[in-house]
């Protein structure tokens, strides 16, 4: 979902550098790349991700940067906008992201974050910029909400879930 927002409202990173944090497959950095980011890097602790994520960077024939490291230990990164898809699914996980965004976020960077309403996702942080039906884990016949939002410093409750 924060993949399809990227690629339907360019403007929110067009120009800008991005960080995929959590990158996985990479699906979010490539929607970035297309969607006219100056530069993508995107970082994930898997080394299977790291692969998965240049693979299909080059399969897109966009210029991603993949890096194995876990950026949640350090200082914010130069960086204009940090994308974040689902990575609120495990309390101590949830804790660590939101504790690494604060400071990002007090240097100017903007956080955008992509998640299907999982129990971890810090709901008072955040702003609902669009939200998406996707499919359930495992069927192709049911679907959830899954939103896209913007993490802030002040209390700006989301939509609630359904």
């Amino acid at each position: 979902m924060l993949a399809r927002y990227l690629l339907d409202r360019p403007d929110a990173v067009a120009g800008r550098r991005v960080l995929d944090l959590g990158a996985g497959s990479g699906i979010v950095g490539i929607a970035a790349a297309k969607a006219g980011a100056a530069e993508v890097i995107a970082a994930d602790v898997d080394p299977y991700a790291i692969a998965a994520t240049g693979l299909n960077a080059a399969i897109n024939g966009m210029t991603v940067l993949p890096v194995l490291t876990d950026l949640t230990t350090g200082e914010p990164p130069a960086t204009d906008i940090i994308c974040v898809g689902d990575l609120f699914y495990e309390a101590a996980l949830a804790e660590r992201v939101t504790s690494f965004l604060d400071p990002c976020l007090a240097r100017g960077i903007k956080v955008l974050i992509g998640d299907p309403w999982r129990a971890y996702l810090p709901q008072s942080r955040l702003r609902l910029l669009a939200e998406y039906a996707v499919p359930d884990f495992g069927t192709t016949t049911s679907s959830r909400p899954s939103g896209v939002f913007a993490f802030e410093t002040q209390n700006a409750p989301a939509k609630p879930r359904r």
